[in-house]
């Protein structure tokens, strides 16, 4: 197994994902995996796509990236009208460079990957672009919806779309990363991840998140400090973004 970082839910937030991309060549993990949302929400559409093209193995589409193609159906209004931004940001030009390649690369990107003994999603095994696991799907009343979610792949599954680290296991638990030790194994038996979100956590940590694993199957989740009052600026310093998107990244909401 190689060792690699997976990113998620960059959320057109440059500086957080610059930060990073930083942290990771620090620490020299092999290949670089994004579990999607690439955009939407954010300032900074154009370079997070040209970077995660440039630096990424692999990127999977996320709910908002298919939103860009297929409408923001069930989106709140400011998620919609930053998908509409977005749209206009992404849509290809003759006049803007590069825009045709960043809207291929979009509109092809996979639903889901195998990598080592995981199944790759950014939303869930079952509905990769827009099921949300989050900490109290544990005690959904039906059990039998929770254990499905075990029954599509082998060993781990890791997914973002929530924006909340962690680890959800079949005995109906999920452990936030704030409870987990800086280096951990995963005991034997099936395990959903959530790597957490690069661009926008909504674990009450501001710091950007991403989730490495080495070659004996150690995992870490990685806590990045980055410039967020530039983000912000930038989220209000533009009309079609609801400023209330810059207000919740300073506390991780």
């Amino acid at each position: 197994m190689k060792s690699a970082a997976f990113i998620s839910d960059i959320h057109s937030n440059l500086e957080a994902l610059k930060a990073v991309l930083a942290d990771i060549d620090r620490l020299g993990y092999e290949e670089i995996l994004c579990l999607g949302d690439v955009v939407g929400y954010g300032p900074d559409p154009r370079p997070c796509v040209d970077l995660v093209r440039k630096r990424c193995r692999l990127s999977l589409l996320g709910n908002h990236d298919e939103a860009l193609f297929k409408g923001a159906w069930g989106f709140n209004k400011l998620a919609r009208g930053a998908v509409d931004w977005t749209r206009k940001q992404l849509r290809p030009q003759w006049l803007r460079a590069g825009s045709r390649q960043r809207w291929r690369f979009l509109r092809d990107l996979p639903l889901q990957f195998e990598w080592s003994d995981f199944l790759l999603v950014h939303g869930s095994p079952r509905e990769p672009t827009t099921e949300y696991i989050l900490p109290h799907s544990v005690d959904w009343p039906d059990p039998s919806s929770y254990d499905e979610l075990f029954t599509y792949f082998e060993r781990g599954c890791l997914v973002g779309h929530t924006h909340i680290p962690g680890i959800f296991k079949p005995e109906r638990r999920f452990v936030p990363q704030a409870e987990l030790a800086d280096a951990f194994h995963v005991d034997e038996g099936k395990f959903i991840m959530n790597v957490g979100s690069v661009g926008q956590p909504r674990d009450q940590d501001w710091r950007a998140c991403y989730l490495s694993v080495e070659g004996d199957g150690l995992f870490r989740f990685h806590r990045v400090e980055y410039a967020v009052e530039v983000t912000q600026r930038k989220i209000r310093a533009t009309t079609a973004l609801d400023n209330r998107l810059a207000d919740r990244l300073s506390g991780g909401l």
